[in-house]
């Protein structure tokens, strides 16, 4: 159980790569806070992972994420996985779609992990890891704006890697190819299935396959590895 004694947030950690990521965490021994908006499928879903609680929570709310920052205490394994993914031409593109993504992808991401980092490095460990996409470093059509947040988000991993790294804290991006969850299933459609049979795998990923690179970055097996992307992508990048 090699994350005994340490506890981990996951956000959006109540379905698709987040819940998967929540209960290996779990099963390797941590006390696992899973966020989420809907109230009463987060507490449903901590019912089903030994070792867990749920704090709801709205990333692209800028109150929330300062709520969240109040409650959650200290933290040694920061998941940052909550996110909107629209599809959509940049000629078709709504402001307000726009701002929700950036609000939730970057904005949330940036000042919750500004929020708990802190006691981190007063404890000089910790491991951050920040949940991308393919689309950050590869261009596909409809996905602009998901792509440009996460392209941001991939920007501070290496950022705070520079910042955090001489305190012990290391900060990772394990970015994913498409992949079978009920959210992007909803948002994409039959698209994420035609991504996934482009690839050199020929086939999207199951949020387990997602959540195991992960887990050997939140792991002392990576204790070497800071300011990475790890591309759990089906050689989606590689061509």
């Amino acid at each position: 159980m090699e994350l005994t004694g340490q506890t981990a947030l996951v956000t959006g950690g109540t379905a698709g790569i987040g819940l998967a990521c929540a209960r290996l965490l779990a099963g390797a021994g941590a006390e696992v806070i899973v966020t989420g908006r809907d109230r009463r499928r987060g507490e449903t879903t901590v019912e089903n992972i030994p070792g867990s609680r749920f704090i709801s929570a709205d990333l692209s709310d800028a109150d929330s994420v300062t709520a969240l920052v109040d409650q959650v205490g200290d933290i040694d394994i920061l998941v940052n996985n909550a996110a909107s993914f629209p599809g959509a031409l940049t000629v078709e593109q709504d402001i307000a779609t726009f701002e929700t993504t950036f609000d939730t992808n970057v904005r949330g991401t940036y000042f919750l992990t500004a929020g708990v980092v802190p006691g981190m490095l007063q404890r000089r460990r910790g491991s951050i890891i920040n949940v991308t996409s393919m689309v950050a470093s590869k261009g596909v059509g409809g996905a602009s704006t998901y792509g440009a947040s996460k392209a941001a988000v991939e920007s501070l991993t290496r950022s705070w890697a520079a910042e955090f790294g001489p305190y012990g804290v290391r900060v990772n991006s394990v970015a994913p190819g498409p992949t079978k969850t009920e959210g992007v299933q909803a948002q994409w459609g039959d698209t994420n299935e035609e991504l996934g049979r482009a690839l050199p795998l020929g086939r999207t990923a199951d949020p387990d396959e997602i959540a195991h690179a992960v887990l050997f970055l939140a792991s002392p097996r990576s204790s070497f590895i800071t300011g990475s992307t790890l591309h759990a992508d089906g050689g989606g990048t590689a061509v």
